[in-house]
């Protein structure tokens, strides 16, 4: 009788095991399939707002383009430096890695950067010139490219051709080969355009990194508005100048100044900004145009290097430029003692029919310049050039200061090299020996750019 008890208790143990086992797997499927549902309407969300601030990035563009106010222009400006920033936020939530969608991020950054940039301008009350509306122009074509893009990815999704499963699962297939036909096309399409945007790093190398510095140039006594006005019929000569209007103190701008506006003998309009301490040159432009060319860029060089030698700005070192309509915009960097100092950066535009200078920027130097203790190499050069890929077939090599994003400065070797038909920029940690950057070359018949 025990032995048959025993046997029933086991019989029924067995199934109460069963039973216990197919409860649990039950509701280990029901929560991870309730996880899944989870994850993918996260997905979704995130995606869905990927597509809607993509969407307002183009529409205030394309509002940045016909804009005639300063004031709206800032505000318009400023919406769309907002948008593709919350653009960016929402695509690094989505679990896509793919070289279309590292583009995409690039692309944003830029736009963001830029557009804030200019939003600056109109703060000050400065017009967008020329070439700030054919970038944007630009920026504005690649924006509706991507949203229309990302809006046949979202019917894909929305319609079951594809999941984000699909798109998760299956890490060594392309991206745009796992989306549909129409999807296919339209990623391949856009691969070939950022193949062909050559980026809107439009000051240079490092550029972008070089908008609130602490001002270290920015020194002297504070000048009255009638000083500032003095500095600049000296900087232009008065006896070029028809008038001159006031247009007051920018008060929240990156570097306090006076605004003028001059139109010349010749009726050319002029931007000038002083700053307020001091009383440098924050910027000047002009907005003569260039019939023809009769400069060489070398000429041109030496041009914009002799100009700022006059004016008290020494050792300056042209670095990276871009022509367009008849003007040449030089990146000149200061150079200490040989070593190459990005955060110093200064724009001169140069005009190539008879060398006249157009304008100036110097916001970068202003922020940034001072004398550097460069002794800090624990790095030989040697030693450098072995964390550099093999492949890279070495053109030059020297010293360089960069800046961060976190507004520091580091001190690197700087090798310029090429791989295959491809030249890039390799920046080694001269204290640690850490890869601190690396940027490509791209080299057009309108001049020289970094990204």
């Amino acid at each position: 009788m025990l032995k048959k008890i025993s046997k029933k208790n086991l019989i029924v143990l067995g199934v109460t095991i069963i039973v216990i086992s197919i409860l649990l797997a039950i509701s280990l499927y029901q929560k991870q399939k309730t996880f899944e549902t989870a994850t993918q309407n996260n997905y979704n969300m995130s995606f869905y707002e990927v597509v809607n601030h993509m969407q307002d990035v183009q529409n205030y563009l394309a509002k940045s383009l016909i804009s005639k106010s300063s004031e709206n222009g800032a505000e318009t400006l400023t919406n769309v430096w907002r948008e593709a920033n919350l653009t960016q936020s929402y695509l690094s939530m989505l679990p896509l890695e793919s070289q279309e969608l590292e583009n995409t991020q690039k692309f944003l950054n830029q736009v963001g950067d830029y557009s804030y940039s200019l939003s600056r301008k109109n703060m000050k009350k400065e017009e967008l010139s020329d070439d700030d509306l054919n970038n944007l122009k630009q920026m504005h074509t690649y924006s509706v490219e991507l949203s229309n893009t990302l809006n046949q990815l979202s019917e894909d999704l929305n319609s079951g051709r594809i999941s984000w499963r699909d798109l998760t699962s299956k890490k060594e297939v392309p991206f745009a080969q796992q989306v549909s036909n129409i999807s296919k096309e339209s990623f391949s399409n856009l691969q070939e355009s950022f193949r062909e945007y050559s980026g809107l790093i439009y000051d240079g190398a490092f550029s972008e990194h070089l908008a609130n510095g602490q001002k270290k140039a920015v020194t002297g006594d504070e000048i009255s508005e009638d000083e500032a006005e003095a500095r600049v019929r000296e900087f232009l000569g008065n006896d070029k100048i028809k008038e001159i209007q006031r247009l007051g103190i920018s008060e929240n701008s990156n570097i306090q100044g006076y605004n003028f506006y001059v139109k010349d003998i010749d009726n050319h309009n002029i931007n000038f900004a002083i700053t307020k301490t001091g009383g440098h040159v924050i910027s000047m432009n002009s907005d003569r145009s260039v019939e023809v060319e009769t400069i060489t860029q070398e000429e041109a060089n030496e041009i914009g290097k002799e100009f700022l030698n006059q004016r008290g700005i020494p050792n300056m070192q042209e670095t990276y430029y871009l022509k367009q309509e008849g003007i040449v915009t030089i990146n000149y960097a200061y150079n200490q003692d040989g070593v190459i100092m990005y955060p110093d950066l200064i724009k001169v535009k140069v005009a190539l029919d008879n060398g006249e200078i157009l304008g100036m920027e110097t916001t970068g130097y202003l922020n940034s310049h001072q004398q550097r203790d460069v002794s800090n190499i624990k790095i030989a050069k040697d030693k450098a050039k072995e964390k550099l890929n093999k492949t890279l077939e070495i053109q030059s090599e020297g010293l360089a200061v960069i800046p961060t994003e976190w507004q520091t400065e580091i001190l690197c070797y700087e090798f310029k090299g090429k791989v295959d038909d491809t030249e890039f920029l390799v920046y080694i940690n001269a204290e640690n020996g850490n890869e601190e950057d690396i940027l490509i070359i791209t080299n057009t018949p309108n001049g020289t750019l970094t990204m």
